[in-house]
């Protein structure tokens, strides 16, 4: 069976590992993939926004299942494409992408259906944003509609931020078209949790939870990133949470996108703030996490492509998936400067004794060698009975992936094994 994989990074990696489990895929198409994949998928250089070219692959390579893993490609319509031509996809469509695609469209959604979110305004003109700002309780969130990488959102702490971040993202288009429309909301606190969801539109199956650390600096400072590192399980989700989660938040979700006309099948992700109030909706995901996939999908049992086989075929209440009783860490190695100028083109070596696995994101091949070729150049995940030992595992591990102007933090999980405590 002959799979493809559209996507090219460390998310990327860490689903073509996890699919190479099972006997009856014998190829692998990663379309771009990246320099470090080399081993486990064949890179295709063929951009992950480039529909046309990537249906094309698809037919005239005989490709049995697709996999669309990015947000732009979702956004963009891969999947309906793909589907129309035959190949089955795991991924949502178009018309129920928007869920990510448009932060208007989700923040409406939940207030339609009276799903627990921040209190919010939106705004299609600056004037009447600033007008707003000017009485607006402070701090507050700042978002671009549509899609910037998972940059476009921006915590105001005094109201010249807020007017600041307004008039960057309307005024200057700092996120492009993204920006045109913006939705300013209450400033919600408490822990905050990733849940990776599969969802054959009518069953919800959440997989392990798990904290990211989107800050580039250690102590949760520095400027924000698309994320430094990830453990799971997040000791602040517990069973009685995730009960109140999946009544108020998870299937209510998944039964209004219905009522939309948006069935949704695919990975739902809830980013979700545990506040003094119950659990809040920050943000919708229309697709695995990067980096939560990372530490999510080591701890699956169940074989990943026989689940995202019963979501595609709408059986996967048929399927029991079920997740070892472990912990996970995932450590971000970046190049230095990142996110802001950094330098690439240095070659990364893994050592032999290496028992860490290595999710590569940004990668080159040059000739034998793999050189780094973006911000976040990998990913070093270990897999342990507890936290405290994951989370050690994966630093023990971190020296023996080198390459020049390599950066990580030094307390990923530190949050999470005080919340233990």
């Amino acid at each position: 069976m002959k799979i493809m994989v559209v996507g090219g990074g460390g998310r990327e990696h860490a689903i073509i590992k996890k699919l190479k489990e099972n006997k009856d895929i014998t190829k692998i198409y990663a379309l771009p993939g990246n320099g470090g994949m080399k081993d486990d998928a064949e890179c295709v250089a063929i951009g992950a926004k480039d529909i046309p070219a990537i249906v094309d692959f698809a037919k005239a390579n005989g490709i049995d299942f697709a996999v669309v893993a990015p947000d732009d490609p979702l956004v963009l319509g891969c999947v309906d494409a793909l589907e129309e031509i035959g190949v089955p996809c795991f991924g949502p469509k178009k018309d129920a992408a928007i869920i990510e695609g448009s932060k208007v469209f989700s923040k409406n959604l939940m207030k339609k259906y009276g799903i627990p979110t921040a209190a919010y305004e939106v705004f299609s003109d600056i004037d009447s944003a600033l007008e707003y700002l000017k009485t607006a309780p402070i701090p507050t969130v700042i978002k671009a509609d549509g899609l910037a990488l998972g940059k476009g959102v921006i915590i105001a702490m005094t109201r010249e931020e807020a007017v600041a971040a307004v008039r960057s993202m309307m005024e200057d288009k700092v996120f492009g078209e993204s920006g045109s429309n913006v939705v300013i909301e209450e400033f919600l606190t408490g822990p905050e949790v990733s849940v990776l969801s599969f969802t054959d539109g009518k069953t919800v199956v959440p997989m392990i939870s798990s904290m990211d650390h989107k800050r580039a600096l250690d102590n949760d400072e520095g400027l924000n990133t698309g994320g430094m590192g990830t453990i799971a399980p997040n000791p602040y989700y517990t069973e009685d949470i995730a009960k109140v989660c999946m009544e108020t938040i998870f299937l209510p979700t998944v039964d209004a996108m219905n009522k939309e006309g948006r069935t949704f099948k695919g990975c739902l992700y809830f980013g979700l703030m545990l506040t003094p109030n119950g659990p809040k909706v920050i943000e919708y995901n229309c697709r695995f996490g990067d980096p939560e996939t990372q530490v999510v999908l080591p701890l699956l049992k169940t074989d990943l492509f026989t689940v995202m086989k019963a979501v595609r075929e709408e059986t996967l209440s048929e399927i029991k998936v079920e997740f070892k009783d472990m912990a996970a860490c995932c450590v971000v190695m970046a190049s230095k400067g990142y996110p802001g100028k950094y330098e690439t083109g240095f070659e990364i070596k893994i050592a032999n004794d290496c028992k860490a696995e290595v999710y590569v994101a940004g990668a080159k091949l040059d000739g034998d060698k793999v050189l780094t070729a973006g911000g976040r150049v990998l990913g070093v995940v270990a897999v342990a009975d507890d936290l405290v030992s994951a989370v050690e595992k994966a630093y023990a591990e971190v020296p023996k992936v080198t390459f020049d102007n390599a950066y990580c933090r030094s307390d990923i999980g530190q949050k999470a094994i005080n919340a233990l405590k």
